[in-house]
């Protein structure tokens, strides 16, 4: 039986995005295992992401 993948509306994101993209990049090792122990490590990503997206604009 498949494994289900989820569905965005599960994720802690607004109403009205769905989290359809994926990315993919390289990463050390140990960023790999610190992110790895976060709670909820895909969140912490996307939230990483966008900080810095944000502080790109200013």
């Amino acid at each position: 039986m498949a494994k289900a993948k989820g569905k965005p509306e599960n994720f802690g994101n607004q109403p009205s995005k769905e989290l359809t993209e994926q990315l993919n990049f390289r990463v050390t090792k140990e960023m790999k295992e610190e992110v790895k122990a976060k709670d909820d490590p895909p969140e912490f990503c996307r939230q990483a992401i966008q900080k810095a997206l944000n502080e790109d604009k200013d």
